[in-house]
């Protein structure tokens, strides 16, 4: 049974150490649960306890701000908390080659915590597409033909 709320993964995380595994399968429950707002605002409220893990506890920490912004959820307060931002870069991927466009690109949710990654980070295959994805504009900026 995959993790109903990011507390969850948190504590899953704790038995295994795979925090990334459950973020993703939490991602896959969030998202079957669109359109009930009061239900995915549950799912992210209730703060995560922290795992000692830079990267994961300000990954979780951007999840929970991403997805409050991204479903027009109330923002939940733990997510602010110091421990949920990073003190050096993360890219995602680590690709020296894409640094510059991933710093472009990242949603400040995660930007703020110096995590830079794609402008929609966490589309699974459950993501509801029909709300539409973000996109960085292939030809930016336009041509004034």
């Amino acid at each position: 049974m995959r993790p109903a709320t990011l507390r969850e993964v948190a504590e899953r995380t704790r038995g295994d150490g795979d925090w990334d595994h459950h973020t993703r399968e939490f991602l896959d429950t969030f998202y079957a649960a669109d359109g009930d707002t009061a239900r995915q605002a549950a799912m992210i409220r209730d703060e995560p306890d922290l795992l000692g893990l830079e990267p994961a506890d300000a990954f979780i920490g951007g999840v929970g701000e991403h997805l409050a912004r991204r479903w027009g959820l109330p923002i939940p307060g733990w997510v602010r908390h110091e421990a949920r931002y990073l003190k050096t870069a993360l890219f995602i991927p680590n690709e020296r080659n894409l640094r510059g466009y991933l710093i472009c690109v990242s949603p400040v949710s995660f930007r703020a915590r110096l995590i830079f990654t794609g402008p929609d980070p966490l589309q699974r295959a459950r993501f509801p597409y029909h709300r539409g994805v973000i996109r960085m504009p292939m030809d930016y900026p336009p041509r004034r033909d």
